[in-house]
């Protein structure tokens, strides 16, 4: 991958300049910026595959550079660097890849990049994704796994009943219990986009366990799940789009 680090200070892209160099030449630094009018720029100009993006950077700032790229055609991955977990969290939920928190650190910054590298090859070349047999490869793991405290655990996508983006993770929410996994809401979205469906800004239900909406005194929706007595609610701004997709099933 063609990667290029966006920090305004040179201390900071040195560090992930250091960190990148030490992946033993599995991703290539294509370049570096100081703010989000250069890293455009340079996204604009080269094929730049992944952005690590500094949040609080000079002019534009990171989210809103992170919303530019996202438009961009091709669009690069975008990864979110910060001092403050809480300036992530709506890139997180919404935008981006993921974040990494400073000082970023060798491990997790090379588990964010595995992360993405994946989404980008041919799952053939990814353990347990399925393929389409009427089109191109498409990007889909059977799987969705953590590390905890060493081990690692999994839950089968079927499994999933919803997801919810809630602090520096996502709650995965199975028929057995959760998980958390560090990416993006939106990366999973995008992953499995006709098996979940969005309900809010923060959170994805599985189409097949939808069971309808309740209404609530104060005019606000709540979403019922099949054989589940959790209700989640389900914003406006989604209200519409929920009930035409739950029409379309019907």
């Amino acid at each position: 991958m063609n990667i290029l680090v966006v920090d305004d200070e040179a201390q900071a892209r040195e560090r992930l300049r250091r960190l990148l160099a030490d992946t033993d030449g599995r991703y290539t630094l294509a370049g570096e910026a100081a703010d989000g009018l250069q890293a455009i720029e340079i996204c604009k100009t080269q094929r730049i595959d992944l952005v690590l993006l500094d949040v609080q950077i000079p002019g534009m700032n990171g989210l809103d550079a992170a919303r530019t790229l996202a438009a961009l055609d091709p669009a690069p991955a975008v990864i979110l660097v910060t001092a403050f977990e809480h300036d992530a969290l709506e890139a997180f939920a919404d935008q981006s890849a993921g974040y990494l928190v400073k000082p970023v650190c060798g491990a997790r910054l090379n588990e964010a990049l595995s992360r993405v590298q994946n989404r980008r090859q041919s799952p053939s070349a990814v353990s347990g994704a399925e393929t389409d047999s009427n089109g191109p490869h498409t990007e889909r793991r059977r799987e969705i796994s953590a590390h905890y405290r060493g081990g690692l655990r999994t839950v089968k996508v079927e499994d999933i009943l919803y997801l919810r983006a809630e602090h520096k993770y996502v709650t995965v929410r199975h028929i057995g219990g959760e998980l958390l996994v560090d990416e993006s809401l939106r990366a999973l979205e995008q992953e499995f986009a006709d098996l979940f469906l969005r309900i809010h800004r923060n959170a994805l239900v599985a189409r097949d366990r939808v069971a309808g909406l309740e209404k609530r005194a104060d005019g606000t929706s709540l979403m019922r799940l099949k054989d589940w007595p959790e209700r989640l609610p389900v914003s406006r701004r989604h209200l519409a789009e929920v009930r035409r997709r739950m029409r379309d099933k019907d």
